[in-house]
């Protein structure tokens, strides 16, 4: 039964290569872009081989930890979905940065070649973390043969997207901010313009963060699912259990195959105005996601009859399915500017920056009442589908199309790399104004992708929490008991130092970098006028050192507040903590993933021309709401989905440990 799945893990990887294949054949244009591009390529590089060697000490260290206390395997394990994690991050990058120049090249043409060449490079990101995902645990599971090491492969998966994900926020907002505040609020020059220092460190923080940052926190949650179905599924039916969620991890890998053929737009379409033709793109995306999830929902009936004769647990994957698809018409309806949440934004930035950020706020804190009740459901009908069992069969449901809903959110960094090339590259108007439209539906892509993670993370953070409970016998945990209280109390704060501490990382690191463009500015002769080239890689340098340095602190804390709280509060304790940090990480994600992406689409609004458009006041408070929204959106508020699941599965693999202390 293992060898189909193997096979078609195999396939995806090799159809990933053939789309890179057939995008590299693509020309990247003129000197000029192929300049820019490659000094993004390699900024990104610079980053990611930096981030890796103090990864390789701390990965090392926990392998040592984890050989001594637990055993070998655990520690063979973790390196392993470390590696894969790690890998997954870079090959989406690399992607990413060999499709953004030949994005730009190709809307020289048309809109609709673009568009191809953008979405499948985000395919084949798709492609390469659900088949790498897979690959892994099905080797791992060949290995071993028994379900509990693939916890430590989870934990390696887990820590690495972590790092990714911090550092890589960290990154791409302090470079984003940075560049806004000097060039778009004391400069009053464009987005992009190749006069301002930080617009290569902006543009290489695209790609640390939001892509490899993304593709590795989504394998993370993609390894999480499936390996939390398979530790409760084996005890209940045997190998059955490891071969359900392996198969409808399969069938999710072809249905998002078939579902991306059916993204493209017609040649005809792209001569249509800027709202027509933002509308056809989303249309076709929207197209091939519905048709992938209903080629889900068929496979997944005959898999859970077939391989379980248990329907209950086909009614699970349904839930987990419909909870994907309504978080993202949620998040969709708070970010995209045909809706009134970001319309409302819009219209009070004419008031100031105070009034845009007041709205911005409110409408990021009533945003959570759908995904919260959606989610809160869902949990409730899978228990009763299908027990315990049944609520990690749903975050194997959200994730099981993954490979289509990584698609068109890493869509999303490859078009907003193509807008900056064409003005760096000082391209025609025609080219930018075809970017801007590929961008403006990327950053409701983006935003939806980051709510996709955020809702797949709380499935998947409560599918280890139903392994936690059942490892540590808490399956019943009375809620009034002072030790359970005190958990929930801790676990609560958790997800609040942590947003503290990768926020203040951002202002600190924003810091910088305006410090710097302002220097630059002042220094250089002629830099103002555009007779002289500024000191690109001296921006890069200094956001890198920033990232790479604030990024440990988060990380530890996530890491070691469980373990402190197992140690010296007990099980019970400790499953209070999981289940605050859980509530509170859940909704404190989507509210800033919701409001950073309204600010953002708030200012692209204004910035295409209405209510007085680029430089006008309202433009220049719509500019200071999307700042605050940067570390939001792109920092905070992705990573809190790690974090509730580092502390799960940190719980569990050091239970032999707390059992020592109680």
């Amino acid at each position: 039964m293992l060898f189909l799945p193997l096979i078609i893990s195999i396939f995806a990887f090799v159809f990933g290569l053939f789309l890179f294949l057939g995008i590299k054949k693509n020309p990247e244009g003129s000197e000029k872009i192929a300049e820019i591009s490659l000094a993004i390529r390699e900024g990104a590089m610079t980053f990611l081989r930096r981030e890796f060697k103090i990864l390789f000490l701390i990965l090392i260290f926990i392998a040592l930890v984890l050989g001594i206390a637990i055993d070998f395997r655990q520690a063979m394990t973790f390196l392993m979905g470390a590696g894969l994690s790690a890998t997954a991050g870079f090959l989406g990058m690399l992607v990413a940065t060999k499709s953004n120049g030949r994005v730009t090249n190709a809307a020289l043409k048309s809109l609709s070649g673009a568009f191809r060449i953008a979405f499948r490079g985000g395919t084949i990101t798709g492609m390469f973390v659900t088949s790498l995902g897979l690959l892994g645990i099905i080797l791992v599971w060949l290995l071993f043969k028994t379900p509990g090491v693939l916890i430590s492969f989870a934990f390696g998966c887990s820590l690495i997207a972590l790092f990714l994900r911090v550092g890589g926020g960290m990154y791409t907002k302090s470079a984003d901010i940075g560049a806004d505040l000097v060039g778009k609020i004391e400069k009053g020059i464009p987005e992009d313009d190749p006069r301002n220092p930080a617009v290569i460190a902006d543009a290489v923080g695209d790609n640390v963060g939001d892509i490899a940052g993304m593709g590795s926190d989504l394998f993370e949650s993609y390894v999480s699912a499936i390996a939390a179905t398979t530790v409760l599924g084996v005890p209940l039916y045997g190998v059955r259990g490891f071969i359900f969620p392996i198969l409808l991890a399969s069938a999710g890998i072809l249905a998002s195959m078939a579902g991306s053929f059916l993204v493209k737009i017609k040649k005809e379409e792209t001569e249509l105005n800027f709202q027509q033709q933002t509308e056809k793109i989303r249309q076709a995306m929207q197209k091939g996601m519905i048709f992938a999830n209903g080629l889900m929902v068929i496979a997944a009936y005959f898999i859970a009859q077939y391989i379980l004769g248990d329907l209950g647990v086909f009614w699970a994957v349904v839930v987990g399915l419909a909870i994907g698809i309504l978080l993202s018409f949620s998040i969709q309806y708070y970010t995209s500017d045909k809706y009134s949440p970001v319309m409302s934004i819009a219209k009070s930035s004419q008031s100031g920056p105070s009034l845009n950020i007041l709205e911005g706020f409110s409408q990021g804190l009533v945003s959570v009442v759908i995904p919260a009740i959606g989610v809160g459901i869902g949990m409730i009908l899978v228990y009763k589908f299908a027990g315990l069992f049944g609520i990690a069969v749903s975050s194997v449901g959200i994730l099981s199309v993954l490979g289509i809903n990584l698609s068109a959110d890493c869509y999303g960094p490859v078009v907003d790399n193509a807008a900056g090339i064409a003005e760096m590259a000082s391209l025609p108007e025609i080219v930018r104004k075809r970017t801007d439209a590929l961008d403006s539906v990327g950053n409701t892509t983006a935003a939806t992708g980051k709510g996709f993670a955020i809702g797949s993370a709380a499935l998947a953070a409560l599918a280890w929490l139903a392994v936690f409970a059942k490892a540590a016998n808490l399956e019943t945990l009375f809620l009034i008991t002072p030790e359970v209280i005190g958990g929930l109390f801790i676990g609560a704060a958790l997800p609040f130092l942590f947003s503290s501490l990768a926020i203040r990382a951002v202002s600190r690191g924003a810091f910088i970098v305006v410090e710097e463009v302002r220097r630059q500015f002042r220094e250089i002769p002629g830099l103002m006028e555009g007779k002289a080239k500024p000191d690109y890689a001296r921006c890069v340098d200094i956001t890198t050192q920033r990232a790479l340095k604030s990024m440990i602190l988060p990380g530890m804390v996530a890491i070691l507040v469980p373990i402190l709280v197992g140690i010296f509060l007990g099980l019970e304790s400790l499953a209070g903590l999981l289940v605050g940090t859980l509530i509170t990480g859940f909704l404190l994600a989507v509210m800033m993933a919701n409001a950073g992406g309204a600010w953002d689409n708030a200012k692209k609004y204004i910035e295409a021309g209405n209510l007085g458009g680029k430089g006008s006041g309202a433009h220049k408070a719509s500019v200071i709401g999307d700042t605050v929204g940067d570390p939001f959106k792109d920092t905070a508020g992705p990573s809190l989905n790690i974090l509730i699941k580092v502390v799960g599965v940190v719980s569990l693999i050091f239970i032999p440990l707390f059992l020592l202390f109680s």
